[in-house]
């Protein structure tokens, strides 16, 4: 099956934008998570998992973990801030997915590039950001391979005030796709040695990826943390709608967390800092 974008453990990052003086500078903990997603982004089957999964953030003045990766701060202003960031993703065989059948399986993943963040609006507990990431990706096996580049220019809204749900954060993100033929290629493409009556061969182009956005909700406890979130994809439109692979044009991918906080700092985040 095709990379399974942010997976629990990634998703125990989920969180918003608040003061870091108020939080510790590293919290972690281990909590259970559930998730139901499309098999890949235009897939017709489903994956649901019930999983363990580790829950770590660091709030650093220059390096930070949280939901959004791994990332450095390179300069940071009131108005526009440079980070490198760190994703990765995870595979499973091919032949899993009834689509797949018979083709290579998929290495997972590690994609990471500088993103471009411009601060648009800042009121009190809420900031709404112009996010531009680039990113490359790498196969991780024993010889990696270039798998190509993503463009994911997005709007984030944070807030730690939800109406109606006292405590909780919450953020929704939204924005289009953009990635390279070789990004395309690595998941849609369909070797002559690979077609099939019903899997003609095809060769992915670069270029539109569809549209993405995501709703999140998260509270912080005396001693564990909660979250969930909602994505939904579009494909309608993408270089790559003409794929075999792609049995849909939309896909929901859902999922809950619950997180027991073992240990944190006793050293709180630098004041004057925000988190994600």
């Amino acid at each position: 099956m095709p990379p399974i974008r942010y997976l629990p453990a990634a998703f125990l990052f989920v969180s918003c934008a608040v003061s870091a003086a108020d939080l510790p500078l590293w919290e972690v903990g281990l909590g259970a998570a559930a998730i139901s997603l499309p098999d890949y982004r235009g897939a017709d089957t489903r994956t649901n998992r019930v999983l363990p999964a580790p829950y770590f953030v660091y709030r650093g003045e220059r390096l930070r973990a949280d939901r959004n990766g791994i990332r450095t701060e390179m300069f940071e202003t009131d108005r526009a801030s440079l980070e490198l960031s760190l994703n990765a993703t995870l595979a499973r065989s091919g032949t899993d997915t009834p689509a797949r059948r018979g083709m290579e399986s998929l290495r997972p993943l590690v994609e990471f590039g500088p993103a471009l963040n411009l601060h648009v609006w800042r009121a009190g507990g809420t900031a709404l950001d112009l996010r531009l990431p680039v990113r490359t990706a790498y196969t991780v096996q024993s010889s990696p391979r270039h798998a190509g580049w993503l463009f994911a220019p997005n709007l984030l809204l944070r807030s730690d005030r939800v109406p109606g749900l006292a405590g909780w954060r919450g953020s929704v993100q939204a924005g289009p796709q953009f990635a390279t033929r070789a990004y395309h290629d690595y998941v849609y493409s369909v070797g002559t040695t690979e077609a099939l009556p019903d899997r003609p061969a095809y060769a992915a182009p670069g270029g539109y990826s569809g549209m993405q956005a995501t709703v999140t909700l998260s509270k912080r406890f005396a001693n564990a943390w909660a979250g969930a979130y909602v994505r939904q994809d579009w494909l309608r439109g993408a270089a790559f709608i003409d794929s075999p692979l792609v049995r849909q044009q939309a896909g929901t991918t859902a999922g809950i967390a619950v997180a027991w906080i073992l240990g944190t700092s006793q050293r709180n985040a630098a004041a004057g800092d925000t988190v994600d």
